[in-house]
């Protein structure tokens, strides 16, 4: 949920991805009242990226882009993961962190469905960890996209609730 994606101004904007920010919020107070580990896993890429050649330049380190969305910015002991991949785990210490705080349930918000979510969800149901996007705090970047991806998280890998 950061500038670049849910902003209009934002390098590579998913339109209506604004929209989602209520539930995801919603989500966060849930965690943060039950005393759950809220996780951010944000991208911060470099500047010259390769992945760049195939998306628009976006969320680079330091920059307005590449900063959670103001209505939803991090409380002080929530965790931030970087990465530089569609996947929260490839190239991350996720996996350890999960481990470390002995969690084996996610519930996954954000953007983009048929992306970084559904490659973060795939990778985290690979791994053993029981899995649940929540439907209305994911957004796609088209509406196609975004009922392929929840289709594929709900049908083909039935992720154990």
């Amino acid at each position: 949920m950061l500038n670049d994606f849910v902003h209009p101004r934002g390098a590579l904007y998913i339109p209506g991805a604004e929209k989602i920010i209520p539930n995801v919020k919603r989500e966060l107070d849930r965690a943060h009242q039950s005393g759950i580990p809220v996780i951010y896993v944000n991208d911060a890429h470099q500047p010259d990226d390769p992945e760049f050649k195939v998306w628009p330049k976006h969320a680079v380190e330091g920059t307005w882009g590449a900063q959670v969305v103001d209505e939803l910015k991090p409380q002080p002991n929530d965790i931030i993961v970087y990465k530089i991949s569609y996947s929260g785990f490839y190239g991350t210490n996720l996996h350890n962190i999960l481990r470390e705080l002995a969690i084996s349930r996610l519930r996954v918000t954000g953007v983009a469905t048929s992306i970084c979510v559904l490659y973060t969800a795939v990778d985290a149901l690979m791994r053993g960890y029981e899995v649940e996007v929540i439907p209305d705090a994911v957004a796609g970047l088209t509406p196609e996209d975004h009922k392929f991806a929840l289709r594929q998280l709900t049908e083909v890998l039935k992720p154990r609730r």
